[in-house]
């Protein structure tokens, strides 16, 4: 996942509001339930001990999505009397509301809910060209397409003269001319709309001719679905896709964490796991990807944190050692992403990858692990 969205909440220091709030309940949910609802948040956040105007700006916040038609929830992050960032979710959480306040935003729970559904791009593909639809958590859209050349674009039953054979190889140099430029068109379309997955639905030759001119860089990106020409994908068909997508990527950057446990020819690992291993990585700036299991007996283990993501220990003592006069406890999944964002470091939840995590020895210790660059 990448976070770059989230730097706005590191421009300030805190202490910071963290609401996650359902709103998948349209048929149950009322106006004046919303309403409720955001009342009821304010109070919590005033018991954990928020400034009153920062309760009154998430109340407000909340109150204006008293007629959202969000299809799973919100993500509101607010701190000295404004909203700072107001994110949707592409699932809605486990609880109606959970309220956090914090020195640090309480962001660990995006990974699954905002993260962990790939925005893809279907191409509905023929031999005339493309219609392209932009598919994700919060519904679909159309994102354009490409039209080719209509003629020839059929083959005819006879090739026995001259005539005929040529006439064949025009149709198929037509074939060859639209699959290339719809594969042009649908790599624009992907850098256009950062679109995680691209679904190829058609004939198999059409989508194969397709997904074979695509850029190398977009091929693991890239399934196939077995659909005739003029053939729709249904909603369930999509959400089977990306859900296959998103296990296939948490596996493979879990893998290539298992692997680079081993020590290289240096001596040195190239992941790192438990929390005082990867604090240490986050001082030196050597996370290059963050790996997570949401509710890992360590995501919530205590850190402390200075004013700059790169100050951050185990101990309170050891910031002081560090010249950092200021300190805050904090969680360390939220200290580690705080520390990525800056970075430039993503992200992921493997739990997709881990159906029985909690019988798995070769996880990452404590839920919490990371890959590491080398200067």
């Amino acid at each position: 996942m990448d976070l770059a969205f989230l730097h706005p909440l590191y421009d300030h220091q805190g202490p910071w509001a963290s609401v996650y709030v359902d709103l998948s309940r349209h048929a149950e949910d009322t106006a004046h339930a919303r309403d409720l609802m955001a009342e009821s948040v304010g109070r919590e956040l005033a018991d954990q001990g928020a400034d009153e105007a920062t309760c009154r700006a998430v109340r407000e916040a909340l109150k204006e999505l008293r007629h959202a038609t969000d299809p799973h929830g919100r993500a509101l992050f607010a701190r000295g009397g404004q909203v700072i960032l107001d994110t949707p979710l592409a699932r809605a959480p486990l609880r109606p509301t959970a309220v956090h306040w914090a020195p640090l935003p309480h962001v660990s729970p995006l990974l699954e809910l905002a993260g962990e559904d790939p925005v893809c791009v279907v191409a509905y593909v023929d031999r005339k060209g493309a219609d392209f639809e932009l598919r994700s958590a919060l519904g679909s859209q159309d994102a354009g397409g490409v039209t080719g050349r209509q003629w020839p674009v059929h083959r005819t039953t006879s090739s026995l003269d001259w005539s005929e054979r040529h006439f064949q190889l025009r149709v198929e140099n037509t074939w060859e001319h639209n699959a290339a430029e719809i594969a042009d068109a649908l790599a624009v379309c992907q850098e256009e709309t950062g679109a995680d997955l691209l679904i190829l639905v058609g004939d198999d030759r059409e989508r194969r001719s397709v997904h074979e001119r695509l850029p190398k860089r977009l091929q693991g990106r890239v399934v196939e679905a077995a659909h005739g020409t003029g053939s729709r994908l249904l909603d369930e068909e999509v959400r089977e896709l990306r859900e296959a997508h998103v296990t296939a990527r948490a596996q493979q950057d879990l893998d290539r964490f298992l692997a680079a446990r081993a020590p290289d020819g240096a001596g040195r690992a190239s992941a790192a796991e438990g929390v005082p291993a990867l604090v240490e990585a986050a001082r030196e700036h050597r996370i290059d990807e963050l790996l997570v299991i949401p509710d890992g007996p360590d995501t919530h283990r205590e850190v402390w944190i200075g004013e700059d993501a790169d100050q951050l220990a185990v101990r309170r003592t050891e910031l002081k050692t560090l010249g950092e006069q200021n300190s805050w406890a904090a969680r360390a999944d939220d200290a580690l992403l705080r520390s990525a964002v800056l970075t430039g470091a993503p992200a992921i939840s493997v739990r997709p990858a881990l159906p029985d995590a909690e019988d798995r020895v070769d996880t990452p210790v404590g839920g919490l692990g990371a890959l590491l660059r080398w200067k």
